[in-house]
């Protein structure tokens, strides 16, 4: 059974940066496309980043765009999002996502079979 777990989150001031990454335990998992999503308190989940499974194509939600970093190497995890320019609004639980997504990336939450348990993100004012 694949288990992805994610670590790297924590406490900055708003304009710091973070790297959070996402490690899999279990059995190899090379052909996945990847994505992270987050969770504010009272917030519905949305949509932050996502890399195909050969890392040629990433998506970025629009609120993120030129902040954040999504990167792997090659088909490979672990996966990482470099996250620059941090806002108060990034606070979050950040979890990450892993699954065979026939279009490349996806936004979709349920695309991704596999899914972490959160990393908690906090940005200060």
């Amino acid at each position: 059974q694949v288990q992805l777990v994610e670590s790297g989150g924590g406490l900055v001031q708003a304009g710091g940066s973070l790297r959070l990454s996402c490690a899999a335990s279990g059995r190899t998992f090379r052909v996945a496309a990847m994505g992270w999503f987050r969770q504010a308190p009272g917030k519905q989940r949305e949509f932050v980043a996502s890399i195909s499974s050969g890392g040629g194509i990433a998506d970025y939600a629009d609120s993120v765009k030129g902040r954040f970093t999504i990167s792997r190497d090659n088909a490979k995890i672990p996966v990482y999002l470099q996250m620059n320019s941090l806002k108060p609004e990034d606070t979050a639980i950040y979890y990450c996502a892993a699954g065979l997504v026939s279009s490349g990336t996806s936004r979709n939450w349920y695309a991704y079979g596999y899914r972490g348990q959160g990393t908690q993100v906090t940005v200060s004012s």
